[in-house]
């Protein structure tokens, strides 16, 4: 375990997801296996071979107000919208504005803004166009809005990794305090990327489900039947803090954010390596030091693909052993939020820890042959098998080979 004077604590939680507006109504849907995806009501899907989503319960811009969404690309007011629940929740804390921070990214950025100024452009001329273009399509542009918002001095940071994105954003921030630039992070992601130019170029990879007769049944992993992931959107951040300023200001704590791994596969763009998947979380356990049999549950990365969800298994079973954790795939239920997922699948796991449950895994019909995991289909107790407080794993991988694995602890 991390000792007392590098303990990086969680304090406060935001989302907004498929599921919910919030953390508790995410978290509600996540236990009851709700499916976020639906079939997008506008014209513009008919002639394409994906014609659903998991969109957004809540339109950030209605809550954020139309004069701050029109300066924002819709993935940056997810993070804002996640950001401001997160501060609240962790008590709205008194820090020094020199030792505050934030990390927020997306997974790919302000594409809509870029697509809607071009067709300004082309169609009413230069003078339309918005000047809030470029720090629309800025993919540092959430942390900078969010730093301001927050008076945040410390740094202001966008790890952009695909889709390990959010994830990777919890881990730079735990290495931000832990090495003394802050006492309290904001970290996270948004994405906001359901679009028909994205929608057009992952079908034309094979990447994404094409159940278009039962959106929510098309995100299946470890299922025979899974045929590609289910798009979605939305926004997570977290509170990340140092034991001592939490404990100086009597914070409540979900969790401790213990360690983060990092592995490339440089191997393929977009299949993961099994090799890498494995790095990830050995070097996660390592830095949080924290043993293997002290693991209860993993929040698989499982998007749902052919290829992708058995690779991760047989990670997973090499890794911790065969069937010794709970597997929890909650792509199942949220779609995949591409950059955003690490993010909102972290508070996924810290709930899932907090609570001693882990959620199910929905539309796991027909499991892979010797599947060498145990995935949890309904909502399954976390109890220790040693004695020492429950820890939990949280992977995410990106296109280009990117590995991220998030290790957390009760505390």
């Amino acid at each position: 375990m991390s000792t007392t004077e590098d303990t990086v604590v969680v304090t406060g939680l935001g989302a907004t997801t498929p599921l919910g507006g919030d953390v508790r109504t995410t978290w509600q849907g996540l236990l009851a296996g709700r499916s976020g995806a639906r079939a997008l009501p506008d014209t513009w899907p008919q002639d394409l071979p994906v014609r659903f989503a998991a969109t957004a319960v809540a339109d950030p811009a209605e809550i954020v107000g139309r004069v701050t969404a029109r300066r924002m690309d819709r993935w940056q007011l997810f993070a804002l919208v996640a950001a401001r629940e997160a501060w609240q929740d962790a008590g709205a804390p008194e820090v020094d504005p020199t030792r505050l921070g934030v990390v927020v990214c997306p997974g790919l950025g302000g594409i809509s803004s870029i697509l809607a100024s071009y067709e300004t452009y082309q169609t009413q001329g230069w003078r339309r166009v918005s000047p809030y273009t470029i720090p629309s399509v800025m993919g540092n542009g959430a942390a900078g809005w969010i730093s301001m918002e927050f008076g945040a001095q410390a740094g202001a940071h966008a790890p952009i990794s695909a889709c390990a994105s959010g994830a990777e954003a919890i881990g730079y921030a735990i290495d931000m305090i832990r090495s003394g630039r802050a006492d309290v992070v904001l970290a996270g992601a948004g994405e906001a990327f359901i679009l028909p130019v994205a929608i057009a170029s992952f079908a034309a990879m094979r990447a994404m489900s094409q159940r278009n007769d039962d959106p929510e049944g098309a995100s299946r992993p470890f299922d025979k039947g899974r045929d590609g992931f289910v798009i979605g959107e939305g926004g997570g951040v977290i509170v990340l803090e140092s034991a001592a300023h939490a404990r100086r200001r009597g914070a409540r704590v979900y969790a401790v954010a213990a360690g983060a791994g990092y592995s490339a596969d440089a191997h393929h763009i977009s299949a993961p390596s099994g090799v890498g998947a494995r790095a990830a979380m050995r070097f996660a356990l390592d830095a949080a030091r924290v043993k293997i049999d002290d693991v209860v549950h993993v929040n698989a990365h499982a998007t749902s693909t052919p290829a992708g969800d058995v690779v991760e298994a047989a990670a997973l079973a090499e890794v911790f052993g065969a069937g010794k954790v709970v597997v929890s795939a909650t792509k199942s239920m949220t779609g995949h939020l591409l950059g955003a997922t690490g993010a909102v699948e972290s508070i996924a796991t810290i709930l899932a820890l907090a609570e001693k449950v882990a959620p199910p895994t929905i539309n796991l019909d027909d499991p892979e042959d010797d599947l060498p995991i145990d995935v949890a289909t309904e909502p399954r107790e976390l109890r220790s098998r040693t004695g020492a407080p429950l820890a939990a794993v949280n992977n995410s991988f990106g296109f280009g080979g990117h590995n991220v694995s998030l290790v957390f602890t009760a505390p």
